[in-house]
């Protein structure tokens, strides 16, 4: 396993409706490091974003899927997603300011 640092961890927000909806219940969606565990998203999340408090990380391994071009196949790369959520108490983690 790679030494990943927390600023290696998190990748970008998934910004879709689905997950848009979930942040009102303090509910965040990121691409992470595939080979990240749970403990190194919740302490990355915790220092990158000020007053963010961590009470449970799910993830899921999101295989590459088949593609074609002409009589050739090949896969896209794999991603891991996690699923954050935050404690009652603290901060929002804004991607927008101002939305």
């Amino acid at each position: 396993m790679a030494d990943i640092k927390y600023y290696d961890v998190i990748l970008k927000p998934v910004i879709t409706e689905r997950s848009m909806a979930g942040m009102s219940e303090k509910k965040y969606t990121f691409l992470v490091h595939t080979e990240a565990n749970k403990s190194q998203i919740k302490e990355a999340i915790e220092k990158m974003f000020d007053g963010a408090k961590v009470k449970r990380v799910n993830t899921l391994n999101v295989p590459g899927k088949k593609k074609r071009r002409g009589t050739v196949v090949g896969k896209t790369a794999k991603t891991k997603k996690a699923i954050v959520w935050l404690t009652e108490d603290s901060k929002d983690i804004e991607f927008y300011p101002g939305l």
